[in-house]
């Protein structure tokens, strides 16, 4: 889980403008319902926290800010803004652990180009 949230981190933080990475709010499992455990944190180290096995599906959901990544929720319990009024931005992509490597479910091309420039390992559902 470590590699994840550090590579969110990596990339959000290798950006030439200095943006926050708003840590309270992670990505998450998806199975028998939409918000499950592990929660995937946006901030981390490399080589930390649970090896996710064969078959779990997980939302990578990194929410970054153009201030502080301090936030507050409004009256309707659901809308989240930027405590000084910034713009944020939250963007998710849902990714299978398969027996071969990584399979992006919200990626046009299952995550190939940028699984393979990160070194990860690609492995496409269809031969």
């Amino acid at each position: 889980m470590g590699d994840i949230s550090s590579a969110v981190q990596s990339y959000v933080r290798a950006a030439p403008a200095r943006y926050g990475i708003v840590a309270e709010y992670t990505g998450h499992g998806i199975g028998t319902r939409m918000h499950m455990h592990p929660d995937v944190p946006n901030l981390g180290r490399p080589g930390r926290g649970p090896k996710l096995p064969i078959g779990a599906v997980v939302a990578v959901e990194p929410m970054v800010t153009l201030g502080s990544p301090g936030t507050d929720v409004l009256d309707d319990d659901w809308t989240v803004v930027t405590r000084d009024g910034k713009v944020a931005c939250h963007w998710e992509h849902t990714v299978a652990v398969t027996p071969g490597g990584c399979w992006v479910l919200t990626a046009f091309d299952g995550g190939e180009a940028i699984l393979k420039a990160a070194g990860g390992r690609f492995a496409p559902l269809v031969d």
